[in-house]
């Protein structure tokens, strides 16, 4: 599975592939990349088949672990996915852009 990083991935973003992020609904609210799409890991296998196919999914959690299963996940059921490393506390150190609706 491939690993990309922050900058990597908001490029890939920027080309039209999808932020994912498996955290729970609460994580979320506290911080999330900006423009990420939730789907918490908890309920992934039940939902994941909504998901487009044909685009590139980069998946985003806490700190990479989390993501790295969905990204496994749907690299074995036939997704375009890659894992982002470190995850959003990597994206916010890096300075990219983030939602915080608990603020």
């Amino acid at each position: 599975m491939e690993e990309v990083t922050p900058q990597e991935g908001q490029r890939r973003l920027q080309q039209g592939a999808l932020l994912l992020d498996v955290r729970e609904s609460e994580e979320f609210r506290d911080v999330h990349a900006q423009g990420a799409q939730l789907m918490p890991l908890s309920t992934f296998q039940e939902n994941y088949a909504t998901l487009d196919q044909d685009r590139e999914i980069v998946v985003i959690c806490r700190s990479g672990a989390r993501s790295a299963r969905a990204a496994q996940f749907l690299l074995d059921n036939g997704y375009k996915a890659v894992n982002l490393e470190g995850g959003t506390v990597a994206w916010e150190a890096q300075g990219l852009p983030v939602e915080k609706e608990n603020a």
